[in-house]
């Protein structure tokens, strides 16, 4: 850590950053209106808009906002459904969007 980062308190360059796996189905969205009761509509990568429901894994410990990118697997017998099984923070996003992922 330089001595600047030190001071202003922000992170060092390296960023962990998880990429969706396409052989996977997994998939980039961003979180559109939040339904509650674990259900959010998500407009997805590519170009569906879907009904996501936020996975028990991740549900009490990651909050998701409207506007938060994820990552989100479309359901196979119905398309219009996915799970949400990522959020990625500001500084991730950034990252994202530097190397043109997004």
């Amino acid at each position: 850590m330089t001595d600047n980062n030190k001071r202003t308190g922000e992170p060092e360059g390296v960023v962990r950053v998880r990429i969706p796996n396409r052989r996977l189905k997994e998939q980039f969205a961003i979180a559109d209106l939040m339904l509650g009761s674990n259900h959010i509509r998500v407009r997805c990568g590519d170009g569906v808009t879907r009904m996501g429901r936020i996975k028990g894994k991740i549900k009490k410990r990651v909050w998701i906002r409207e506007g938060d990118i994820l990552i989100v697997i479309p359901w196979s017998f119905q398309d219009e459904k996915a799970d949400i099984i990522y959020r990625y923070t500001k500084p991730q996003v950034d990252w994202l969007r530097a190397h043109n992922y997004l």
